[in-house]
């Protein structure tokens, strides 16, 4: 009975009402709680030294490292009211720690012509190292360039510094990301996607116009930024004038420095505060409902202000997360302190997504919920408290099925110290993380898996040989991927014509090359010339790169929604075909945003639709498909999409369940698919991407017919491969001669 008392929340009932000193005694105590044991502190690193593995030289000494710390600490003593804008701005970036460090970092990239840069997140080294380049004179020469793995990080960083240098975006300061650039011919600092610097190689092999090239976030290690080394690590040995910064958050920088022949590293502190890093005592078994309770014991027992930050997997774990911490919020109303609950993920509308660096109100916590975007991309201020489910969404690619999984997987070690990190930017914090101790030791790997060794190969293997590196299997990469993925990918461009019987690049391939798109994609846009539906094609290539963002579902509305959608797969043809005319409605309604409220489109997908149109339509010209258009005809449009992605393709068989035609896999329509409800199942069908889930679903799914394959790829398909089984007769059984 004593037990079950301890664990009750106080309720004052109306007969038992108690004095307020009474009730002030009680704390909140809920029905599961969850015990942590604290094992470490990660100490703080206000006081760092900044070192330089040099050739010969060390950079550093006492007294910059007491400027590291006596910087800040003046600057914050600063009244800000009163002055302009330019005047704060100046003043906030001699607090970062990087500023305490200019001259010495200047002299190291003067010294050294491959820079390795160590910087803890929030050091301002992406947003400070360009402008201090600038500001000695390497923009004199060339253009200073810095490549983001992310858009997002790409878009906001280059925005920040403009702000900071007093230009307007897309002048002195631009950026350039896929299917959008932002960028002119006064731009001396260039932020860029590391696939956009992928795809200026084409032009400029040697990177001619830059005389600083900084490969940003490297420890991120994406597919395109594994390639980068490669090329830039060539460029470095026969160009004397370039300079090559490599700037990384974590600390196995020793990797980077040993792959650039030995170069120098140098590190930049960031203001850190110490922070308490806690284990569960046993394994949890339901990490989302122990997230969930975590963010409230740490609400309710830990003095304000600090904010709180989550770590979850994808969109469906931060909806369910936040409804559930909406409705246990409320249950307390107002005897709690008012908790803020802002979600962040990528296909979120962009204004939901600016409240998490709104400032927090006084007297109020504010809880982050979001993927591991958050953990080094974005810089979000008044954090405090990290609860790290140790999980995160793995993109894995099988090159014997063609299948691409998103997987949840543990975490490696070096992005947990990465996710504890963001808990003491402003002041002490603590982790949070939902594993035991033994399984941080024992059961995580010490570092992420590349990308690289976990990819389709296809885009990269035609960007090398369209660059003229024809013995891949030789080429310097960092980590090499796998064989079986590069033996995978030039089969493909062979069979997509991309490639002759030699290995060599032919006229198409070199014409495929041009479009930033995956080659299946770029050899649909090609070949919808000759069906006459060229305009029809890129309006579908346009909806399908922004993924499965387009319709929004809300779950008070579902019904409404499916309605909707269902009204644009009218007419037949698929997917595809559905969201060709959902785009086309909307260009009929003069791009109306109240049409979209109406038919439950996402505004902000379409915008980027319309953008990617007319970036490909420019490609288009410029590869000399002629624009034709052929609205009516949904199999010449099914049959151009058939073209590229005649490898994708499945059969319905009399099992009742369709199969992949050359390994016989069984798969299933995914469930957002407009053909996933139909009873009639078209016996043929042509998928965009198969994507492993709870099943293996096929998305975006269009009806094709089976002699279009013979037709298209003779050369991949036989007959017999696509004699239709459900019509045959089984053979009369002949009489036995006595």
């Amino acid at each position: 009975m004593d037990s079950q008392g301890t664990k009750a929340v106080f309720k004052p009932g109306a007969k038992d009402r108690k004095t307020r000193e009474e009730q002030e005694g009680y704390d909140y105590v809920f029905d599961d709680q969850i015990e942590f044991v604290i094992t470490k502190q990660v100490e703080a690193k206000l006081e760092s030294k900044s070192k330089s593995k040099s050739k010969g030289r060390k950079h550093g000494d006492e007294a910059d490292a007491e400027s590291a710390v006596s910087v800040p600490e003046a600057e914050a003593e600063v009244n800000l009211d009163g002055l302009s804008e330019y005047e704060k701005i100046r003043i906030s970036r001699k607090k970062l720690p990087a500023y305490a460090y200019r001259d010495e970092f200047l002299s190291a990239v003067k010294d050294n012509q491959v820079l390795v840069v160590v910087g803890e997140t929030g050091s301002g080294k992406t947003t400070q190292l360009p402008q201090y380049l600038h500001e000695v004179g390497y923009t004199d020469v060339g253009k200073v360039g810095c490549t983001q793995p992310r858009r997002v990080a790409a878009m906001s960083v280059a925005a920040r510094v403009s702000q900071e240098l007093g230009v307007k975006l897309g002048q002195e300061v631009g950026y350039s990301i896929r299917f959008e650039d932002c960028t002119s011919d006064s731009t001396i600092i260039k932020y860029m996607t590391d696939g956009m610097l992928l795809r200026e190689f084409l032009g400029e092999p040697d990177l001619g116009s830059y005389s600083v090239m900084i490969i940003d976030e490297a420890h991120e290690r994406t597919l395109h930024t594994d390639v980068l080394f490669g090329l830039i690590k060539d460029i470095a040995r026969f160009r004397d004038d370039i300079k090559i910064i490599i700037s990384s958050a974590t600390l196995n920088a020793e990797a980077f420095a040993n792959f650039f022949d030995d170069a120098a590293i140098f590190t930049i502190p960031g203001r850190m505060f110490p922070v308490d890093i806690l284990y569960t005592k046993a394994p949890e078994a339901d990490y989302l409902d122990a997230a969930v309770v975590t963010v409230l014991q740490t609400h309710i027992s830990q003095p304000l202000p600090g904010d709180i930050l989550v770590f979850l997997t994808g969109q469906e774990e931060i909806e369910t997360a936040v409804e559930i911490l909406t409705q246990r919020t409320r249950g307390l109303g107002s005897r709690i302190k008012e908790l803020n609950i802002c979600p962040i993920y990528s296909t979120l509308p962009s204004e939901q997504q600016a409240k998490i660096f709104e400032k927090t109100p006084e007297g109020s916590r504010k809880v982050v919920i979001g993927t591991n975007i958050a953990e080094t991309s974005l810089t979000i201020d008044g954090i405090c408290f990290v609860v790290d489910t140790g999980f995160c969404k793995q993109k894995t690619y099988n090159p014997r099925t063609g299948m691409e999984s998103l997987i949840v997987t543990p975490v490696s070690r070096a992005a947990a110290q990465q996710r504890a990190g963001r808990a003491g930017r402003t002041q002490p914090g603590k982790c949070f993380r939902l594993y035991t101790n033994w399984s941080f030791l024992h059961e995580l790997e010490e570092q992420t898996v590349p990308d690289i060794q976990r990819s389709n190969m296809g885009n990269v293997v035609l960007m090398l040989k369209s660059l003229g590196i024809h013995d891949l299997l030789h080429f310097d990469f960092m980590d090499p991927p796998p064989a079986e993925s590069l033996i995978r990918a030039l089969e493909q461009l062979y069979a997509l014509g991309a490639l002759n019987d030699r290995g060599e690049l032919t006229k198409l391939g070199r014409r495929m090359a041009e479009f930033p798109t995956d080659p299946m994609m770029s050899k649909s846009l090609i070949a919808s010339e000759k069906l006459k539906c060229s305009v029809e094609m890129l309006t579908v290539a346009a909806m399908l790169s922004i993924n499965n963002s387009v319709f929004y579902r809300p779950k008070d509305k579902a019904v409404h929604a499916d309605n909707a959608r269902m009204n644009f797969a009218r007419g037949g043809g698929g997917d595809h075909l559905t969201l060709m005319r959902c785009y086309n409605q909307w260009v009929e309604t003069n791009y109306s945003t109240q049409w979209c409220y109406e038919n439950y489109l996402q505004v902000r997908s379409l915008n980027k639709a319309r953008d990617v149109r007319e970036q490909l339509e420019g490609l288009c010209e410029r590869v000399e498909v002629e624009m034709v258009s052929s609205e009516n005809d949904t199999d010449a449009i099914c049959k151009a999409v058939a073209s590229g992605y005649f490898y994708h393709t499945a059969k319905f068989g009399q099992s009742g369940e369709y199969r992949t035609v050359k390994h016989a896999h069984t798969v299933y329509i995914h469930p957002s698919s407009c053909l996933a409800k139909d009873e009639d199942r078209p016996p043929w069908v042509l998928y965009h991407e198969l994507a492993f889930t709870s099943k293996e679903y096929m998305r975006s799914v269009a009806p094709i017919k089976a002699e279009w394959l013979v037709e298209i790829a003779p050369h991949y398909y036989e007959p017999k491969e696509l004699e239709d089984s459900r019509n045959k007769k089984m053979p009369k059984a002949v009489p036995a001669k006595k």
